[in-house]
């Protein structure tokens, strides 16, 4: 589980768990087809229930039981819950201090699309509790910073990542298919990231270009140049900005200029990135070129 994350739940079950702390539950950004929560309880949660969507969650904190399929599920502090669309399931604390967990839910139709060709049916996993490293990965992703926006491609970079976790604990959803590279509709879509570097880019502008669907392209891009599309324009917008950042260039203006949607908005990215604030970088440059 990310290390960050880990800490970020760590610190608030010590807040939660003093004398008359209350359960509580809040909303994350979402989109259509996705919503995200956090939530802390401490002991009863939830009666049975279903969704009609797939709930993939995230244990931060403490023991989080629930019954599933006529057997206890018990999920540790780090592991993965997975819960498909119309299965009854209920939620409690597994120990008296409680436990905080965040969750996102997921229509079907999106991981059926994110599937692509390739896939036969909905990919099932019986067990709902999972350590498996990829769909730990792929569910931290997700959840997260919960209050970012959710750009079009990063929608894809959560939706494509979940989507192929599954795909690969149940491999009978899929057909097996040999991955052909489309090296020039790659190029060009590296070429239109670096220059569209100010504003949102929409995943249907990149098909369009490239004459692939966004969750192929996704994958393509990924394995030719290390990481997805998303990704990569962040990490470019992030360059400008440290290069306005140099000049003295206000905070709030150089995430205007780079495509982020506010300052805390760069901050977090930036942070994520280098593991310092934009404030301690820009103190660390002048203090090296004074000292030249």
């Amino acid at each position: 589980m990310d290390a960050a994350l880990a800490e970020a739940g760590k610190a608030s079950l010590e807040r939660s768990c003093k004398p008359g702390a209350a359960d509580w539950v809040r909303l994350g950004t979402g989109a259509d087809g996705i919503e995200r929560i956090e939530a802390f309880f401490h002991g009863y949660a939830y009666d049975p229930h279903r969704h009609d969507t797939y709930a993939f969650g995230l244990t931060l904190s403490g023991v989080q039981s629930f019954d599933y399929r006529g057997a206890r599920r018990d999920s540790l502090s780090g592991h993965a819950i997975v819960i498909h669309p119309d299965e009854i399931h209920n939620g409690r604390s597994g120990i008296a201090e409680g436990f905080r967990y965040r969750m996102i839910y997921v229509e079907p139709r999106l991981i059926r699309e994110a599937m692509g060709e390739a896939g036969r049916s909905l990919p099932f996993i019986p067990a709902a509790v999972s350590q498996d490293a990829r769909l730990v990965s792929a569910i931290t992703g997700a959840l997260r910073d919960l209050d970012a926006p959710l750009e079009a491609l990063g929608l894809d970079d959560i939706v494509g990542p979940l989507a192929d976790a599954l795909a690969a604990i149940d491999p009978s959803a899929t057909r097996m298919r040999r991955q052909r590279l489309d090296r020039p509709a790659l190029e060009r879509a590296r070429d239109y990231l670096d220059g569209h570097l100010e504003a949102p880019v929409a995943s249907e502008e990149l098909e369009r270009l490239t004459g692939l669907d966004r969750f192929t392209l996704a994958r393509q891009f990924r394995t030719t140049f290390g990481t997805s599309p998303y990704n990569y324009l962040v990490m470019r917008r992030l360059g400008r900005a440290r290069g306005l950042l140099a000049l003295g260039t206000g905070f709030a203006e150089v995430a205007a200029a780079c495509g982020f949607a506010d300052q805390s908005h760069l901050t977090r990215q930036f942070h994520r990135a280098y593991g310092i604030t934009p404030g301690r970088w820009r103190s660390l440059q002048q203090r090296a070129a004074a000292a030249r």
